[in-house]
């Protein structure tokens, strides 16, 4: 079965080289970013401004993976893929949950933007508390150790394609 997504924008951030960059949207607290909706798909975005947050869907579009073990950032031992956020996916999507700052005639304008400059967005979700929030959810490997996400950076471990190439983000 092939599966097809066709984007419906795509983002503006400050974040040109995947090295440096934050890993997660706790790290990136008062970046603010935009994502660029194509014209065609901008009646989408009507009654939007009533939330508070929104899911992202993107295409991780400079990912070299895919890879079923990987080391992730915040930790020296290899883990599979799937109990991981790397980039380096069988299907590259991203996800993050963003403050909505703004809705402008071209888009959105949100903050906490951990996602490279060009990246294809492939859907947008409000976020519902009350639908996505679990309290006592657990973290797996991650249990004391996702708070470092606020202040690690984007190494080259994903950014093969970047150094290889030299030619920054497509």
């Amino acid at each position: 079965m092939d599966i097809t997504y066709r984007p419906i924008g795509h983002f503006q951030t400050p974040h040109k080289h995947i090295k440096g960059m934050p890993i997660q949207p706790t790290g990136a607290q008062g970046v603010k970013g935009t994502i660029l909706v194509l014209p065609e798909f901008r009646e989408g975005l009507k009654d939007i401004e009533g939330f508070s947050h929104l899911i992202v869907l993107y295409h991780l579009h400079r990912s070299r993976g895919p890879e079923l073990t990987v080391l992730p950032f915040l930790d020296q031992t290899p883990r599979g893929v799937f109990a991981t956020r790397s980039p380096l996916r069988p299907n590259p999507l991203g996800l993050s949950v963003m403050p909505l700052c703004a809705v402008t005639a071209e888009g959105l304008v949100l903050d906490n933007v951990d996602v490279l400059d060009g990246t294809p967005v492939i859907d947008i979700k409000p976020y519902v508390p009350d639908f996505d929030s679990w309290p006592a959810a657990r973290a797996g490997w991650l249990e004391g150790r996702s708070g470092n996400a606020a202040t690690h950076r984007g190494d080259e471990r994903f950014a093969a394609r970047e150094r290889e190439e030299g030619s920054g983000p497509r």
